[in-house]
């Protein structure tokens, strides 16, 4: 089992970045916390597909040479849906802060309790 471990210790790190990042979206109650466990899974996420898009022994897939077998190469799809993933995890991390920056200057506070319990007296108020 542990050698298993050793060989795959890519998907492994993978994994724990993965739960990290979760346990933090679920038990911490700042926001700012939130937003860097949602950026941790992304980076669980990414080093997953980079780590399952990558073969021992085998070339980027640019063809150098007359070289069109494709058993030489490696696959392109994983690196572009990481490529991807990167700049849809930049424009959401973007307008999270931008969401939470609102959110601090309307209840001066970032805790999500603090923030429930005045909107809803806010709501009474009205």
């Amino acid at each position: 089992m542990l050698e298993t471990l050793l060989a795959n210790y890519e998907e492994a790190v993978a994994v724990i970045l993965f739960g990290i990042g979760l346990a933090m979206l679920l038990f911490q109650r700042n926001l700012i916390k939130k937003l860097i466990g949602m950026n941790i899974m992304d980076s669980g996420t990414f080093l997953f597909l980079a780590s399952m898009g990558y073969i021992e022994g085998r070339d980027a897939p640019i063809i150098v040479d007359g070289v069109t077998d494709p058993s030489k190469y490696i696959n392109p799809v994983p690196a572009g849906l990481v490529l991807t993933g990167i700049v849809v995890s930049v424009s959401v991390t973007a307008i999270m802060l931008a969401l939470t920056v609102r959110l601090y200057k309307r209840y001066h506070t970032l805790q999500l309790d603090d923030i429930y319990l005045l909107s809803r007296h806010q709501m009474e108020d009205r």
